[in-house]
């Protein structure tokens, strides 16, 4: 996860208020150097420097919180909450299927 100045604001209303950003200001990754969450590709020494990500994720108070932030604002790049662009990927198609499978069921 990048320093704050990076960390995107959610839009949603729910969202917005101050004490629901407060997270950010928590985040273990503050004094960590962004680079480090924005790896080139995704083989190679980039494998090790999003893995050198996740290590830090780990540890972070806030990493469900960060996550959530990425899934909803739709971050395409980085580690952000302890998973890489790929697994973000996985999870939003993840997550589509299960609202087809659900709008199916409603109305068969």
């Amino acid at each position: 996860m990048p320093s704050s100045h990076l960390i995107p604001t959610p839009h949603s209303p729910t969202t917005t208020s101050a004490a629901a950003q407060d997270w950010r200001h928590r985040a273990a990754c503050r004094e960590e150097d962004p680079e480090l969450f924005f790896p080139v590709g995704n083989t190679g020494p980039a494998l090790l420097q999003i893995e050198e990500a996740k290590r830090v994720c780990r540890s972070c108070p806030v990493q469900e919180q960060c996550l959530l932030c990425a899934l909803e604002t739709r971050q395409d790049y980085g580690v952000w909450g302890g998973a890489s662009e790929d697994e973000r990927r996985a999870m939003k198609r993840r997550a589509a299927r299960q609202r087809v499978r659900k709008a199916t069921t409603r109305t068969a």
